[in-house]
């Protein structure tokens, strides 16, 4: 055994951004939460102790891998790789064009520096409009409103958990997704401060999850139904008097409108479709008026249905009206240390949110803050023509398990001509790949939270030095991205890695020298970069975005804090933060204004029928965490809930097998029988289905469950922003083994 030491780092496996203590002696002895983090306090959970079993996962991959005739991988050096990608991406691209290519970013994306930054110089030497990502399964609804709304898609504003009296909680399960777009470590203390110091917690959900429990009052309501209920509220706090923006009165733009838009959505009538009773409507809207503070928070649930977009404008009209936006305790904007577009250029005005410059080749769907909607992948793959995709990226993303209908993507996928592969498995997706590129463990390269500290309920600034040192020949991820950057050039394989990140770090140099807002305006770029040195790559470009920055920091300023730097709670930030063109809160933005008619049409639709919502689990939020031991251990949880009413009409057990069947496909999934689901609605999990050949994860194979995409729909799309449908979904439930058409399989069919 050599020297014991202590290593400091912030853990990368969900938005919450705890610090960690490792303790490190040759290997990594132990893990636990890091008291002094300025953040997060010692606060960890069982995701932050699994990296030790990340980073020495015997089935990481280490080195490029190709595949072989026989379909198997077999490694290769890293010259080789980059030549062979050369040759075939390079045929494509002469063959097809730029949008020949696609690109797919994962979530884990989001959480790597090099990824943001030098990602996108990728994105820019490709040149194509077929870019697609997790975004589009998850959360561009909330980002396109707040988008129209403030001016910007980062521009999302966040409950103040720590000093409101009042959360509203809507399709969302803090406790087990440690926050989403809401950067908050330790959740429920947090939670559990609101109700020491007398506030109030309310969730309304159709599960009764871990928040829920932990809740002053649940609610329970229709899948797809949020933005009826919301609009109901906005309803009686107009029709009641009590509709009031308070001090953000001067910045607020369409209060009349929104009234009139939400004339017709009275507490009694959306009391049927919601499920919950018009009194109940009535008196949430009342004490979130009443509140001396109070926030409206949703999540997944509110985005990935069919009114995704409309519900979450009408969470913040919500939080306007009642006069708790940009007010302590209300929803409030961060202030990042760097890279906010919100702290950049003319303070208060801006050019705002454009969607639609182009669209998908075979659907004609939008584009949507830069990408098209994940679902439309495999059509613009299958389908001949001008502009088909004939080679895709994948970038720690994976799709074939995490999208819509994805047997069909599967499927399509393997009719590529060329498919390359960032990641650190042989996954569902990754299984296709011709050529696939590993990337450094987490605890080889550094880290800052670009993004979520843009989310964050409180200003912090954390970076995380290398834990150990990367293996010989290893690159980091920023040069694997840099020398791709150069094949799709036109560079080749050999590019100048060194002078293609000097330009990047000249050209931020440049951007902010000659923004008069900026407190780098008017300054050298050459004198610029040389103050950033001795740092290279997304330390460099880090280090530059500090200092132009609102909080006069440097790189150097964080590697002298490995605790983190406090940078204190929320301020309030109108009318600064936006970006509008109007220079005001858009309170009514047309393109959703535009959807409250098909809005209105949703409280006469009949609701009857099983409809399928997703479940989030505290140890698996992404479906490459269940090769860990320490997260798939326990209780099985990919499981189908089933109310007892439900299982007993369709003739299901505890324990027992379910046929679960939709317009895309089939799947069978053990039953758990429980009060904890509403009548009417089955809760399956996402993430798991880990028995598909070719897959080299161990121990997400021991524990495959099933994959609830087999029955999403690729078809069934929230129409403003393209986001796939995930909640809400019609299906049959049925014991498994019964034969179609059965009178059992009857009662099971939707009406």
């Amino acid at each position: 055994m050599g020297e014991t030491r202590t290593a400091y780092r912030t853990c990368p496996l969900c938005e919450a951004t705890c610090g960690l203590e490792l303790t490190i002696n040759g290997s990594v002895q132990k893990v636990r939460g890091d008291a002094q983090d300025v953040f997060s306090h010692g606060f960890l959970c069982p995701k932050g102790v699994s990296l030790k079993e990340l980073h020495e996962d015997p089935d990481r991959l280490r080195t490029p891998m190709r595949k072989r005739e026989d379909g198997t991988f077999e490694p290769i050096g890293w010259d080789e790789a980059f030549a062979l990608i050369d040759e075939k991406l390079g045929a494509v691209l002469a063959a097809g064009g730029r949008d020949a290519v696609a690109v797919y970013l994962g979530n884990p994306s989001a959480h790597g520096l090099s990824s943001l930054v030098y990602g996108r110089v990728l994105l820019k030497a490709l040149g194509t409009k077929n870019i697609f990502s997790a975004s589009t399964v998850d959360q561009y609804p909330k980002q396109l409103a707040c988008g129209l709304m403030f001016g910007g898609s980062l521009t999302v504003p966040i409950p103040d958990l720590d000093r409101t009296q009042y959360l509203l909680c809507m399709g969302a399960n803090p406790l087990a997704s440690n926050g989403s777009l809401m950067t908050a470590p330790d959740v429920r203390g947090r939670l559990k401060g609101i109700q020491a110091r007398g506030g109030k917690i309310v969730v309304v959900d159709p599960r009764r999850s871990r928040t829920a429990e932990a809740a002053d009052e649940h609610l329970f309501i229709r899948p797809g139904s949020d933005a009826l209920l919301l609009a109901g509220i906005v309803n009686t706090l107009f029709a009641e008097g009590l509709a009031d923006p308070g001090a953000a009165s001067e910045h607020v733009a369409g209060l009349e409108e929104v009234c009139e838009l939400m004339a017709p959505f009275t507490a009694e009538a959306v009391a049927a479709p919601t499920g919950i009773a018009a009194e109940d409507v009535r008196r949430i809207a009342r004490e979130l008026a009443a509140a001396e503070s109070a926030a409206v928070y949703g999540r997944i649930g509110t985005t990935t249905q069919t009114f995704g977009a409309t519900a979450s404008w009408l969470i913040d009209v919500v939080n306007v009206v009642t006069g708790n936006l940009d007010q302590p305790g209300g929803v409030m904007f961060t202030k990042a240390a760097a890279g906010a577009p919100n702290t950049k250029g003319r303070p208060g005005r801006g050019r705002g949110v454009v969607f639609g410059r182009w669209q998908s080749r075979v659907r004609g769907a939008n584009e949507v803050l830069g990408e098209l909607p994940v679902a439309c992948l495999a059509e613009e793959i299958e389908t001949p023509g001008e502009g088909q995709v004939r080679a895709l990226i994948t970038i720690a993303g994976n799709p074939v398990s995490s999208t819509p209908n994805v047997e069909r993507l599967s499927a399509a996928v393997e009719s590529l001509d060329f498919m390359l592969s960032l990641d650190i498995y042989v996954n569902e997706t990754t299984r296709h790949a011709d050529v696939i590129l590993p990337a450094l463990s987490h605890l080889e390269h550094s880290q800052y939270d670009l993004v979520f500290n843009q989310f964050a309920v409180r200003n912090v600034a954390k970076w995380s030095a290398p834990v150990f040192e990367p293996p010989a020949g290893m690159p980091d991820e920023w040069q694997t991205l840099l020398r791709l950057a150069g094949i799709a050039g036109g560079a080749g394989p050999d590019t100048d890695i060194e002078a293609l990140d000097d330009r990047v770090a000249t050209d931020l140099a440049r951007r902010e020298a000659g923004d008069p807002h900026s407190p780098l305006f008017g300054q050298d770029p050459a004198d610029i970069v040389a103050a950033a040195a001795p740092w290279r790559g997304p330390e460099r470009v880090l280090d530059i975005m500090l200092r132009a920055g609102p909080y006069d920091l440097t790189l150097a300023d964080l590697v002298a804090a490995p605790h983190g730097i406090d940078l204190g709670p929320l301020q309030p930030r109108l009318p600064e933060v936006l970006r509008t063109p109007s220079g005001k809160v858009e309170l009514a933005p047309e393109a959703i204004a535009a959807d409250v008619p098909r809005l209105r049409a949703a409280l006469d639709a009949a609701s009857d029928g099983m409809v399928l919502v997703g479940r989030r689990d505290l140890r698996s939020n992404n479906s490459w965490m269940h090769n860990l031991p320490l997260l798939v251990s326990g209780p099985l949880r990919c499981t189908a809930h089933v109310h007892p009413d439900d299982a007993a009409r369709l003739g299901l057990v505890d324990g027992g097998q379910a046929r679960v069947s939709s317009r895309a496909g089939v799947i069978e999934i053990p039953v758990e029988v429980t009060d904890a689901i509403m009548p009417g609605v089955v809760s399956i999990p996402h993430g798991w289905g880990h028995d598909t050949p070719g897959l080299d994860m161990a121990v997400a194979r021991e524990h495959a469950g099933v994959n609830s995409n087999v029955l999403t729909d690729e078809n069934d799309l929230e129409p403003i922003t393209g986001t796939a449908v995930l909640n809400g979904i019609p299906i049959v439930v049925e014991p498994a083994g019964t034969p179609a058409g059965s009178e059992v399989a009857a009662a099971a069919a939707p009406a």
